[in-house]
């Protein structure tokens, strides 16, 4: 696995060599080695010109640029590396054929609820009190399957998510009075924590289906559309339970993100450089975590169980085995 470099001072990205340099306004530098770099996120105001854009390129290095906020903006995507004109038309095929499509949202959906359940089970089983809500999940789980739409099917989800996120005033220590999920602009501090650290699984997932053969615009559950990799919606939803919501309640239990971590002045809208960087770190740290595969009979990071997902996703879509989500298992 490559390294992520996270980049907050301003400055410039410049080529040298084989090497890409990071030279801040206060005339610090740094020095990122192609061959270990995988992806770059960008945090600061950081001038570049095409020869880096052509560097990165031919690296096959993503670059994810978050604006002065902390507010996702976009991506660099070289061009595709790995590309199968065989594999696009048949993905094409099962987005354009209903029965297919349904299917594999099912599966996702499918995916993604059992693990929220799996988040309830971990915190009811260490002294809070959460069977109620799992057993209101465990029913909306069941509607999956009699489900003929994708608007029902994202119905479904919805519910799943408003059971959830009431408990998470029970499993966050803090005193963060949760009351619902709003994204445009977030309207406190646990939805502007949501937002951030959902973005930055979107933007790994997009990283590790470029290393792959899928198309990123063409996804089942989310609906194609301009400007977006839709399919990186699809694939997130199934691990922002793992990754970004097991994260998200360890920082705020450990008290390493709390309300000082936020511009107190922006309604707890915008985090602070510090909280940022705290995040990052602790994301970092999770998707470096590794579990035994029981399949693959060795130890993979979750990282690493994205890019599965991915491969088991064109498994299917050529015919050669039928596509389950990831599911915890521990």
């Amino acid at each position: 696995m490559g390294e992520t470099f996270y980049i907050f001072k301003d400055g410039d990205l410049r080529r040298k060599d084989n090497n890409i340099i990071v030279k801040t306004v206060e005339g610090d530098k740094k020095n990122l080695k192609s061959e270990v770099t995988d992806e770059i996120y960008l945090f600061g105001e950081i001038s570049m010109n095409t020869k880096v854009l052509n560097f990165l390129s031919q690296k096959n290095i993503t670059m994810h640029i978050f604006n002065y906020y902390g507010f996702y903006s976009g991506s660099f995507y070289p061009r595709e590396a790995n590309i199968s004109g065989y594999l696009l038309v048949n993905q094409v095929k099962k987005y354009d054929d209903n029965e297919e499509r349904i299917k594999i949202a099912k599966e996702i959906l499918k995916s993604a609820s059992y693990n929220i359940y799996r988040n309830l089970r971990y915190y009811n089983g260490r002294g809070i009190e959460l069977d109620i809500p799992m057993k209101e999940v465990k029913s909306l789980m069941n509607r999956l399957d009699a489900a003929v739409s994708i608007n029902g099917l994202m119905g479904i989800e919805g519910n799943i998510r408003k059971v959830y996120y009431r408990t998470w005033n029970k499993i966050v220590k803090q005193e963060i009075n949760f009351v619902k999920r709003v994204k445009r602009p977030p309207d406190n501090m646990i939805n502007s924590l949501i937002s951030f650290v959902n973005s930055l699984i979107y933007t790994t997932v997009l990283s590790e289906i470029y290393k792959t053969q899928l198309n990123p615009t063409i996804s089942f559950l989310h609906e194609p559309g301009t400007k977006r990799f839709s399919l990186c919606l699809d694939i997130a939803e199934i691990f922002k339970p793992l990754i970004g919501e097991r994260m998200i309640f360890s920082l705020l239990n450990k008290n390493q993100i709390t309300e000082e971590d936020f511009e107190r002045e922006s309604n707890f809208l915008y985090l602070k450089e510090v909280g940022k960087k705290k995040i990052l770190m602790e994301y970092d740290k999770y998707l470096r975590r590794t579990i035994s595969h029981k399949e693959l009979g060795r130890d993979v990071s979750y990282r690493y169980l994205i890019r599965l997902e991915c491969y088991k996703l064109i498994k299917h879509i050529i015919g050669e085995k039928e596509y389950k989500g990831f599911r915890i298992w521990w």
